[in-house]
């Protein structure tokens, strides 16, 4: 079985962050998304993956290797524009053939990984197997209406009006029956090549469409609210651990702090779950739960709270607390100590930043 990781898109909803990066590459529990599925597929015993790529082709290929990091196999297929899912199977055939495989979304995080479906559609030799969730705002996503015994029987992309409230996950497994339904496609209304709409093929062709409803949690990390909420979910499965060559100094860490090599801190108090990066240095900070700093961060006199600190960035003597914050690579926040006093700000394109009212 192979796998096939869509990792193309321009990830617009997380902009400005990815203007400068693959959204796929942006780490949760500091970690880039897209190790986890690596690793989600080889736990499953999948070793021959595609990976998908678009114009952040060579970031992801640099990040990647030729997957021995991982004991894996990459093929990496260039999307030139991206048109769909069904369009990703129809540009990765060559490398697919004929054999099954999971196609997975390079920006979603799932609790528990794949291994136990792929066992699964190994077994009952069904020309397909969707993983679902159930959600409270269904219109949001693609949605899939089952039968009375469970089986798939219709899917509709983003209704007004849901059939039901169970979302595709962004996790599907195929046979080589997808590939002639791909290929009859039309663009949709939006101008995409749906996976639904091939998936609905399948199923009015009398094809075996199965549903694998997801217990566990489930995040798609395109939006800056969504990274957080993973990167909790994700900080709370964290196994801790404390690196031998972090230097520690008059500081108490709770028992859900990990930290990583090389790591400095001094004068702290640090709560779990939260993860400290390699090569970070903090001094006389607060660092609360579901904090991740990445590596070679700086933070002096300051505290911190249900956010992520992404690597080479600085923080220094700010007057609140910063919570609830995706801060990106390289960036510097401070006090300004001239007169007159106000907010300066050096902000991105399609920045968004919250201002805590005075009273």
């Amino acid at each position: 079985m192979k796998g096939l990781i869509i990792s193309g898109g321009k990830g617009t909803r997380l902009y400005p962050l990815t203007y400068t990066r693959a959204k796929q590459l942006i780490p949760v529990a500091n970690k880039p998304v897209l190790y986890r599925v690596i690793e989600a597929l080889k736990d499953a015993g999948i070793e021959e993956i595609g990976v998908v790529v678009g114009h952040t082709a060579a970031e992801i290929q640099s990040a990647l290797g030729d997957g021995s990091n991982w004991g894996v196999r990459f093929t990496f297929i260039q999307q030139k524009q991206p048109e769909g899912l069904a369009q990703t199977v129809q540009i990765s055939r060559d490398f697919l053939g004929d054999d099954p495989f999971v196609m997975f979304l390079g920006d979603n995080v799932l609790q528990g990984g794949i291994t136990g479906l792929v066992h699964d559609f190994r077994r009952n030799e069904a020309n397909a197997q969707l993983v679902l969730k159930e959600v409270s705002n269904p219109s949001a996503f693609g949605v899939v209406a089952l039968d009375e015994r469970g089986q798939v029987q219709r899917l509709v992309e983003k209704p007004a009006d849901p059939p039901s409230n169970l979302a595709l996950v962004g996790i599907y497994l195929f046979d080589a029956t997808i590939h002639a339904a791909v290929n009859g496609l039309r663009p949709s209304a939006r101008g995409e090549y749906e996976i639904t709409d091939a998936i609905q093929q399948l199923i009015d062709g009398g094809g075996d469409v199965r549903a694998h409803i997801h217990p566990g949690w489930w995040i798609d990390t395109g939006k800056p609210l969504d990274l957080l909420e993973a990167n909790s979910l994700v900080l709370d499965e964290l196994l801790p651990t404390i690196a031998e060559s972090a230097i520690i100094q008059r500081s108490q860490l709770d028992s859900r702090v990990t930290v990583e090599a090389g790591a400095v801190i001094e004068d702290c108090v640090i709560r779990g779950p939260s993860i400290i990066g390699r090569e970070a240095t903090l001094r006389h900070c607060y660092v609360g739960p579901f904090t991740s700093i990445y590596h070679d961060v700086r933070v002096e006199h300051c505290e911190i709270e249900r956010s992520i600190i992404l690597e080479h960035s600085q923080l220094e003597n700010l007057p609140q607390r910063l919570a609830d914050s995706l801060i990106g690579r390289y960036a510097h926040l401070q006090p300004s100590g001239e007169m007159p006093r106000a907010l300066k700000m050096n902000l991105g394109d399609f920045s968004t930043i919250w201002v805590g009212a005075t009273r």
